[in-house]
């Protein structure tokens, strides 16, 4: 199961299931509100546990009772929990760059509903329509200058459609207002401490999204059976960079397990 960052989608998966596709059945969702997956109704929102609600029912409906979860960024934090809460089910868990976002204070909170309010009101309505394909992929390099021309052409094709005018991104703009819930570092560790399956952390050697060398370690460090791999020549989104070195991470992560339980 692999499962996508903030606004991605299911497709950037792509390079990195055909290869896993051979050794196992693939399954890449798009998140709610992402993709091609249906947007919120009026008055709805997207709080963080609806993804971990999600990814619950589509493993209960998809998976195999052999289950290799794979996390990227957001989708690495999902993963994270959902894995907390269903311990005994996944035989082994990834997440790349996916140890979340650094610690928030409760104290902030009543200042930041109100911004969430305020931007939750008018967010479907600033959404800006680009020119076409060629300026989604300058805006996707742009943002990611690790990432090679012909598979921003992919996603942008995948990520975007057709409007008058031009292109918008598939993702719902309410994802670009920040929630009201902040991210708790006390209750993220309090998930990964409940995570018993063998768990590969993956970190992009040129990343520019990721936490301070020793925070990572920190948390890291909540998983009880866990290894750390850095990939070179890789930034933030480590799958649309070095597809087929991710892949070979995931794979020897199954066959690890497999291993374990043979003897």
């Amino acid at each position: 199961m692999l499962v996508h960052g903030f606004s991605d989608l299911a497709a950037a998966w792509e390079p990195v299931a055909a290869r896993l596709a051979p050794h196992g059945h693939v399954i890449a969702p798009d998140l709610r509100g992402h993709g091609d997956s249906g947007w919120i109704g009026a008055g709805g929102y997207y709080h963080f546990m609806d993804y971990v609600a999600d990814l619950d029912e589509v493993i209960a409906r998809l998976a195999r009772p052999r289950l290799v979860l794979v996390g990227h960024s957001m989708g690495g934090t999902i993963c994270g929990y959902w894995a907390g809460t269903r311990p005994t089910r996944p035989a082994a868990l990834a997440l790349i760059e996916g140890l979340g976002p650094p610690d928030q204070s409760a104290a902030d909170m009543p200042a930041r509903t109100a911004s969430w309010i305020d931007a939750w009101r008018g967010a479907r309505r600033t959404g800006r329509t680009l020119a076409g394909l060629d300026e989604a992929v300058a805006r996707l390099r742009k943002h990611d200058p690790l990432l090679a021309a012909d598979e921003a052409l992919r996603v942008a094709r995948a990520g975007t459609r057709d409007v008058e005018g031009g292109v918008v991104w598939k993702h719902d703009l309410l994802h670009h207002t920040m929630g009201p819930y902040p991210f708790r570092l006390d209750a993220a560790l309090a998930y990964w401490r409940r995570v018993t399956c063998p768990v590969l952390l993956v970190d992009g050697a040129e990343s520019r999204m990721n936490l301070a060398e020793d925070e990572r370690a920190r948390r890291r460090a909540a998983f009880a059976d866990h290894r750390h791999v850095t990939v070179p020549a890789a930034g933030h989104a480590v799958a649309r960079h070095q597809p087929a070195r991710v892949a070979e991470l995931i794979l020897d992560l199954g066959r690890e397990d497999r291993s374990r339980h043979a003897t």
